[in-house]
């Protein structure tokens, strides 16, 4: 018996996150371990008036790739998926996981090849979604290799992901609407504002936000969403952070990361754990060492690290930082075949200070919005 709860996602994403309208041309992508959701999806893109395309794959064809692929076979990117990239109005992305550590063995090097390869697909996807052309949006179904990384049982962790997607279940969509009013009052008081200064434990970052555009992530591109982020000018990064939280990548867990900036470089980088795989990765391209996005967390219901960048970037409390490509809406620059999250606590002593002034103690804004 399917969980009620997964048609009403399917609701909030079509309906809500990405508004499908009649004639839309949508993708609809995850693998076959989604399938209920993918189906719910599925329907209501129908009810709404859109084409969709199913493109479903099965559990564990990432390992088998990188397993079997010549360099070669790495960096082909399929015409099919350029073409819907380039000329489809709305993505929708289901993700899911058998084993979410099924790459953790794969040399970091045959990685890069592959991200170095879709950089150009990541420039039209970044330009098309700033533009409004193409509209999307990513969201998780639980499995039980989540709920492990999660460290709770699957039904702990179902009520975990619908709670953060649907606080309010008999009416999703206008909780996210009010949601969204609420944080337009965060970005309308940091408009304008010039310079941001960030202190934590082992942390003290300056950087500039002048010119630049604070985005409300309200559930449009990501559901569960719930944060504030823009793209720091590109040379401004100064100083040094120490990222609470493990920064996962690609099934690559790296705890204890370190960075150190000037001139907006990262010049200096260690982790305690698969410290390699951070320095090659960092190695991606001429942008991956350079600030795309800095970002308040904001989501009250999420409050514990889950291993899920799509949850823990919004954890009530945080702030996190993306190494690579920034968002063109914000007014970034920055361009990179990679966008690597990487979260910060500031539940205990930390502060975000904009234009002297201070806007966030503690993990709470001090600010009345």
């Amino acid at each position: 018996m399917t969980d009620p709860r997964v048609e009403k996602l399917a609701e909030v994403l079509v309906n809500y996150s990405v508004a499908v309208r009649p004639g839309d041309k949508v993708l609809v992508q995850g693998n076959t371990l989604a399938e209920p959701l993918l189906k719910a999806v599925y329907v209501k893109v129908l009810q709404a008036g859109g084409h969709p395309l199913m493109l479903a794959s099965l559990p564990g064809t990432d390992e088998l790739l990188f397993h079997y692929a010549s360099d070669e076979q790495l960096q082909h990117v399929p015409e099919p998926l350029k073409l819907v990239i380039e000329t489809y109005d709305v993505r929708i992305s289901i993700w899911s996981a058998e084993n979410t550590k099924a790459l953790s063995n794969v040399d970091p090097s045959r990685m890069v090849l592959q991200n170095r390869a879709q950089t150009e697909l990541m420039k039209t996807f970044m330009r098309r979604s700033a533009s409004g052309e193409l509209r999307w949006v990513g969201t998780l179904f639980p499995t039980n290799a989540h709920a492990q990384d999660a460290e709770m049982s699957l039904s702990e962790y179902e009520d975990f992901v619908y709670g953060a997607c649907m606080p309010d279940t008999e009416d999703p969509v206008g909780y996210w609407h009010r949601f969204s009013a609420w944080q337009q009052k965060i970005v309308d008081w940091l408009e304008g504002k010039e310079r941001v200064h960030v202190i934590g434990p082992e942390t003290e970052l300056h950087l500039s936000i002048a010119g630049r555009v604070f985005i409300n992530s309200d559930g449009r591109h990501n559901m569960p969403s719930g944060e504030v982020f823009t793209g720091p000018v590109e040379n401004s990064v100064e100083g040094h952070v120490y990222f609470s939280y493990p920064a996962i990548y690609r099934g690559r867990e790296v705890t204890g990361v370190r960075l150190w900036f000037e001139g907006g470089k990262v010049v200096k980088a260690s982790a305690e754990k698969n410290e390699d795989f951070l320095l090659k990765t960092l190695n991606t391209d001429a942008g991956s060492r350079y600030v795309g996005e800095f970002a308040i967390g904001t989501n009250a219901g999420i409050t514990r690290f889950t291993r899920q960048i799509l949850f823990d970037e919004k954890i009530n409390g945080s702030f996190h930082m993306a190494v690579g490509a920034g968002y063109p809406e914000t007014g970034s620059k920055n361009e990179s075949a990679i966008h690597w999250d990487m979260i910060c606590d500031m539940r205990d002593g930390g502060e975000i200070w904009v234009d002297d002034e201070l806007l966030y103690k503690d993990g709470r804004f001090v600010i009345e919005f």
